[in-house]
């Protein structure tokens, strides 16, 4: 339908609980369960459609979906004519070389004539032409780090996250070829009034990721204190002022970084700030 978006996300996995998670912190509620093909939002122009995630690249190219979200990994390797409008800053992961743990490793140049299992060869090949190393590459599905131990390769190219399944099977990461993360593709030929409903989406993403890390926080204090206290606890752009009934104080309220929530704290209580109240922030929106 021209006026619903349809948005392709991995069937299963990370990846598509962390899509799920950031629609629903978006406010858009989805009617049918996962397990469908399609869901669709009973408050937002919007449909799901769930694909495995070597497939999503194809499906917004070709205009099966309007969107996506999946891994750069899935696009730089598809190599499909999509538009990468978003990054998002979950499903964070590396494509690394990684060889059996007890063999010594001079350099790249260890890989000429070696055969590396991948389900990635289309990186694979940009990697090696680029270090001008000629290998046997073999393309597999998935598993592919039991390759070496079973005497199909020598080496492998995959998708590093923790670093936990190579070392149960005794590999070491030796090269990072490319980092990745979660996108959002978009069909290059969008009609204007879907363009509308991706800005929309966009703007709301955007608003629960600058709310996320953040925290809202009310304090008094005395008027010939504050501009100290402000000079220590700065706002988005400048924090606000009310005064109180009080005689001679006023309410700050500001924005602080988590991070540094702790250090502001106490140098705003050395400054003279009282009844402080911090509060969770859900959303920000400039």
């Amino acid at each position: 339908m021209e006026n619903t978006l349809r948005i392709a996300i991995q069937t299963k996995g990370r990846l598509n609980e962390d899509s799920l998670s950031l629609m629903e912190e978006s406010g858009i509620k989805l009617i049918e369960g996962r397990r469908r093909l399609i869901s669709s939002a009973k408050n937002f122009p919007l449909e799901v459609l769930y694909l495995r995630d070597d497939d999503i690249p194809q499906c917004v190219a070709d205009g099966v979906a309007d969107i996506g979200i999946v891994g750069m990994n899935e696009v730089v390797e598809q190599q499909k004519e999509v538009d990468v409008i978003k990054n998002l800053g979950f499903s964070k992961c590396r494509l690394s070389l990684a060889i059996p743990k007890d063999t010594e490793y001079p350099g790249p140049s260890w890989f000429n004539g070696k055969k590396i299992a991948t389900s990635y060869p289309g990186i694979l090949k940009g990697y090696l032409q680029a270090h001008d190393i000629i290998a046997d590459t073999h393309f597999i599905a998935g598993s592919v780090e039991i390759a070496p131990g079973i005497g199909l390769a020598d080496a492998i190219f995959d998708i590093v996250s923790s670093g936990s399944t190579l070392v149960s099977n005794r590999l070491k990461e030796v090269e990072v070829v490319m980092k990745s993360e979660a996108v959002i593709i978009a069909n290059k030929k969008l009609s204007l009034e879907k363009q509308s409903i991706v800005d929309e989406l966009i703007f709301r993403i955007e608003s629960v990721e600058n709310g996320k890390g953040k925290k809202y926080i009310l304090l008094n204090a005395p008027n010939d204190r504050m501009e100290q206290i402000i000079k220590v606890l700065p706002g988005m752009t400048s924090p606000t002022l009310m005064p109180l009934a009080k005689p001679g104080w006023s309410s700050l309220h500001s924005v602080i970084a988590e991070s540094e929530f702790w250090e502001v704290i106490g140098n705003l209580k050395k400054n003279g700030a009282e009844g402080i109240l911090v509060l969770p922030i859900e959303k920000m929106i400039y």
